[in-house]
């Protein structure tokens, strides 16, 4: 099972980017996990990963607790199934990548920053693999 977390939009905060990076790199302990900057007229999750199950960020998605998203990931391994998890820019994803399938996924009905929503994403991720391992992180 492979973890990517793709992102549209420049990554501007440093601070920001540095502590997404350093829970792919921790996560990366458990899984292959990567993360990089997408562009949607130049990039399709769907011909890049045709198999992989598609998470799309989204205010309007489910709302998912810590344990549940663990229980997504660890899923996810048990069916050796790739995850793409797709973080909107400014305007959010593109519409068409909605309809296309795959998980609506909201982190919190607040609005936040993408460089934020990733860092946030970033860690649930290394808090899934923890917990499913049981590392004494998550408590």
């Amino acid at each position: 099972m492979r973890i990517y977390l793709y992102y549209v939009g420049k990554p501007r905060d440093t601070s920001a980017n540095q502590m997404a990076e350093e829970y792919i790199r921790r996560s990366s302990r458990y899984g292959r996990c990567e993360m990089r900057e997408i562009r949607p007229g130049r990039f399709d999750p769907w011909d890049k990963h045709p198999s992989a199950a598609k998470i799309l960020l989204d205010p309007a998605g489910k709302s998912m607790e810590s344990g549940g998203f663990a229980k997504l990931i660890g899923g996810a391994e048990r069916d050796a199934r790739d995850l793409v998890f797709l973080v909107g820019g400014a305007d959010g994803l593109p519409e068409d990548w909605r309809t296309r399938g795959g998980m609506l996924l909201s982190l919190t009905p607040l609005t936040l920053p993408h460089e934020l929503a990733r860092v946030v994403l970033a860690e649930q991720i290394y808090r899934a693999f923890t917990t499913l391992r049981g590392h004494p992180y998550p408590r």
